[in-house]
């Protein structure tokens, strides 16, 4: 499925008409040079972008992928959770870009760009809700460690719950009497297993997705699992996804398009064809000895 077809940036003469016609930058301390997200595509040759069911922004730190992403988030209003860094003329900018949608579609409302921010407040959320959790079963280890040794008596039917805990304490291990009483921990899960159930949970049918270097975090399998899962999501559940990344493993999703954004002027590419890649490539044809 294609909710987005195509997305128009300001050209160069569009930006300097815009400096020499606007007043802002008498009143700011902002020059055409750093007024993000201004400056940054034109010396790119980048002002139209064609999208497919899958299309991936590539390129080095720097390049502008993160902020592509959301120039095209915001112009399309798309949901989102974490803050990013904007100045005063991200508006204007973002008036200066337009979006071709795909013909009698709308932009689901399901919608979102979701970014490394978003993972990594969801893993520090995890992780503050684990130590939480420790926290409760030290309480309960002392707790079992008291039951199993006082000669607690009924004395009014209000006890018998109290009579219930002290007995089980007595009659099972430290380990069973705290699993009984103690929340399971979410699923025991690494930063990356739980980065990877995050794009799993937020992903659903039937809308068109954002995602920034979702490979972070993420070990080469589990990179392997969500390429999987992300081409499923497009082929059967009528996604579509613009995605920037620097995984090979990602870049080599089927039927993607890539633009690279290190090429000047930016251009698509096959993913075999990318610097990122073929470094990669070099790297392991070094140690080819090596694999026996």
């Amino acid at each position: 499925m294609q909710y987005l077809n195509a997305f128009d940036l300001p050209t160069l003469g569009d930006e300097s008409k815009f400096v020499v016609t606007n007043t802002k930058f008498d009143m700011t301390c902002y020059t055409v040079n750093n007024a993000y997200p201004f400056h940054i595509f034109p010396k790119k040759g980048l002002s139209h972008i064609d999208f497919a069911p899958i299309t991936i922004f590539c390129g080095g730190n720097g390049c502008g992928k993160s902020t592509l992403l959301n120039v095209i988030a915001e112009k399309l209003s798309l949901a989102r959770t974490a803050l990013f860094n904007a100045t005063p003329f991200f508006g204007d900018y973002l008036n200066m870009c337009s979006a071709e949608l795909a013909h009698k579609y709308s932009i689901p409302r399901e919608s979102r760009i979701i970014t490394s921010d978003d993972v990594f407040d969801f893993l520090l959320d995890v992780r503050h809700i684990n130590q939480g959790i420790e926290g409760d079963r030290q309480a309960l280890f002392a707790e079992w460690k008291t039951y199993r040794g006082d000669g607690f008596q009924m004395s009014s039917l209000a006890d018998y719950d109290e009579l219930k805990k002290r007995n089980r304490a007595r009659r099972t291990t430290r380990s069973a009497y705290t699993h009984r009483y103690l929340p399971d921990e979410l699923k025991g899960a690494s930063n990356g297993e739980s980065a990877y159930a995050y794009f799993t949970d937020k992903i659903r049918d039937n809308a068109l997705y954002l995602l920034d270097e979702p490979e972070n975090s993420l070990s080469v399998q589990l990179q392997t699992k969500l390429a999987k899962f992300l081409e499923e999501s497009v082929r059967f559940y009528n996604c579509q996804l613009v995605i920037s990344t620097h995984s090979p493993i990602l870049l080599s999703l089927k039927g993607a398009r890539i633009y690279d954004l290190d090429a000047n002027p930016v251009c698509m590419k096959k993913w075999t064809e990318l610097e990122n890649v073929r470094t990669w490539q070099a790297f392991f044809e070094s140690h080819r000895e090596e694999f026996v």
